[in-house]
């Protein structure tokens, strides 16, 4: 009863038209969640489908890192990835060669490929693919170089490419040209 109390006093702002029109409803309280139907009914007879409610664990068991030697080590106190709540977050990339661990060459071109290159390597060793990709962001050393890297970049992500950011930074490690993060669904 106290959980229907509370949920049924759930304040939704006035503005909020779908909630109004007769959407499902859901709220938790203390780790439990309660789901209903058609709180606001519309001017209508028809009643709201109800929805499958999921939810995320703040639970840190559920964090797992990846690790591949096919893609260069971490530089720092940092994973490769981390898998989280059906979710693989890697860490910013850079084109540097695995077995070598320096650049593949000075310049953006073939420092893009070789980050998208060890991007793969990533994803796949965390159960990923660059379809599964959902977010990227692309650091730039400058983005005068913008073009070049868009050119590469649509070889590995097509239709529907993920969201993505792109910045420039005023410098990256180990004075890199380009510096990519992405965050894919497993």
């Amino acid at each position: 009863m106290a959980l229907w109390s509370a949920a049924k006093s759930f304040h939704v702002p006035a503005n909020v038209g779908v909630l109004r029109r007769g959407a499902s409803w859901a709220a938790g309280i203390a780790g439990v969640s309660v789901a209903g139907t058609a709180m606001w009914r519309s001017s209508s007879s028809k009643r709201s489908s109800p929805f499958a409610c999921l939810s995320l664990s703040t639970d840190t068991r559920t964090k797992e890192a990846v690790q591949t030697e096919k893609a260069p080590a971490a530089l720092g106190p940092y994973s490769q990835a981390i898998k989280a709540n059906n979710l693989l977050f890697v860490s910013g990339v850079l084109g540097l060669d695995p077995e070598t661990g320096k650049f593949i060459s000075d310049n953006v071109e073939d420092q893009t490929e070789q980050i998208l290159k060890n991007m793969g390597e990533i994803l796949k060793s965390g159960g990923a693919s660059y379809t599964s990709v959902v977010k990227t962001t692309i650091l730039l050393a400058d983005l005068k170089d913008f073009k070049k890297v868009n050119e590469i970049y649509a070889k590995y992500f097509t239709s529907p490419a993920p969201a993505r950011s792109t910045y420039q930074v005023a410098a990256l490690p180990l004075d890199a040209k380009i510096e990519i993060e992405c965050i894919a669904a497993l």
